[in-house]
């Protein structure tokens, strides 16, 4: 066997693998799932929701937050332009709950670059309670979602808490592929280290901290230039020897891509992202392209064993393993059964490894209307064509949300 050879059967190994612990991932996590916690008394919570613009399924994903079975919590939603069209949604909420602690901060002040962590620097003048709660506004959930994020607190050692999240999608090709994108890879990909070590960073889903940890890293005026907001938020609380808290709940996040641009664009943001913090880990994560390594694979043996059956055979397994992955998620995870989508898999593989080539060819991205470069550890300049005003979302998912 010469170099090339060893060196893609060694991947392919590698990626079978990898299938193999995510399956198992997927199994491990779901038996901890805490489908009904506990309704006891504990501290009241500010939720804070950033929002910008008026978002498909923006009014339920909202209403499922001011739906809690918890017994004192307060909502904050905020937005920065005055004229922003998810007003009117907001006060609709507030006038369907009139007995619920809710309200809305209107401010256009900017700290950083940023705007979403502006947003909520803003909004955080008006929580009154100790645990802090920041979710992004395309997330949905059900009623006992608030008791199970902060039952983690009642482990003093604990100073934030997060949680996964997986993907629902309408009947458009782009949004059921975004929509695969975090139930078959991002999902189990966030699962596996933590069956290894502690988790140490964050996801945009779910945010909770405490006031007290919050301001020992410098509140949130101190990610005001960071793109990846999430991880860093919980890189910080980690560094100050406090636990991240992994809930037992998986939330719902509702995915609409316009088209295949769009969800390309937003991929390549995240792929950028997680490679301006993780530079190794995103490297040796080629590992997860299975499908592409399969057909690499399939050739190599070919062209060494010339039998048609070497050839095929490493594609059968990736897709077989794939597609185990796929009904393991849907199955214990995802809010809507899509096992008619197990003939998109060949399509979203070689769709994510398009992304993963074009990441390695620059810094740049593209975020809600701006251009802009993202630095090691996510830190963002170079930001040109910036429209304050524009009204994209402002809760496209970030590195690890």
């Amino acid at each position: 066997m010469d170099a090339f050879s060893f060196v893609i059967t060694t991947l392919l190994i590698l990626s079978f693998a990898y299938l193999g612990v995510a399956i198992f991932g997927v199994w491990w996590f779901a038996q901890r799932l805490n489908k009904n916690p506990k309704l006891i008394d504990r501290a009241p919570v500010t939720i804070l929701k950033p929002i910008c613009g008026s978002e498909p399924g923006l009014l339920e994903n909202l209403r499922s937050f001011c739906e809690q079975d918890f017994a004192a919590y307060q909502v904050v939603f905020g937005v920065r332009d005055p004229n922003d069209p998810a007003i009117d949604i907001v006060y609709q909420l507030i006038g369907e709950y009139p007995a619920k602690d809710l309200s809305l901060v209107i401010d256009e002040h900017i700290l950083g670059q940023n705007l979403k962590v502006s947003n909520l620097a803003n909004m955080f003048r008006v929580a009154r309670h100790d645990i802090i709660l920041v979710s992004d506004s395309d997330m949905r959930v059900g009623p006992q979602y608030l008791a199970a994020v902060i039952s983690a607190f009642d482990d003093d050692g604990v100073g934030a808490a997060t949680c996964l999240y997986s993907g629902s999608a309408n009947k458009n090709i782009a949004s059921r592929l975004g929509a695969m994108f975090i139930n078959d890879w991002f999902l189990p990909s966030a699962l596996i280290p933590m069956l290894f070590v502690e988790l140490k960073y964050c996801f945009g889903a779910t945010m909770a901290i405490r006031r007290d940890v919050l301001k020992s890293i410098g509140g949130f005026e101190a990610l005001v230039d960071v793109l990846a907001d999430d991880y860093m938020l919980g890189h910080k609380i980690f560094n100050k020897g406090r636990r991240i808290a992994l809930v037992p709940y998986v939330v719902e996040n509702i995915v609409v891509e316009s088209g295949f641009k769009t969800l390309f664009d937003h991929e390549t943001r995240w792929a950028r992202t997680i490679r301006s913090v993780k530079p190794v880990g995103y490297f040796l994560s080629l590992v997860t392209e299975t499908f592409s390594l399969s057909i690499i694979a399939g050739l190599v043996f070919y062209a060494n064993q010339g039998s048609a059956v070497y050839a095929v055979l490493p594609i059968v397994i990736a897709l077989a393993l794939r597609s185990i992955l796929h009904y393991s998620v849907q199955t214990e995870f995802a809010r809507e059964s899509s096992m008619a989508a197990l003939w998109l898999i060949p399509l979203r593989e070689l769709f994510s490894l398009m992304v993963r080539i074009y990441s390695f060819f620059g810094q740049n991205v593209s975020w809600r209307g701006q251009k802009m470069t993202v630095r090691n550890n996510s830190r963002l300049e170079n930001i040109i064509n910036v429209d304050t005003k524009k009204m994209e979302s402002c809760d496209e998912k970030n590195a690890f949300s």
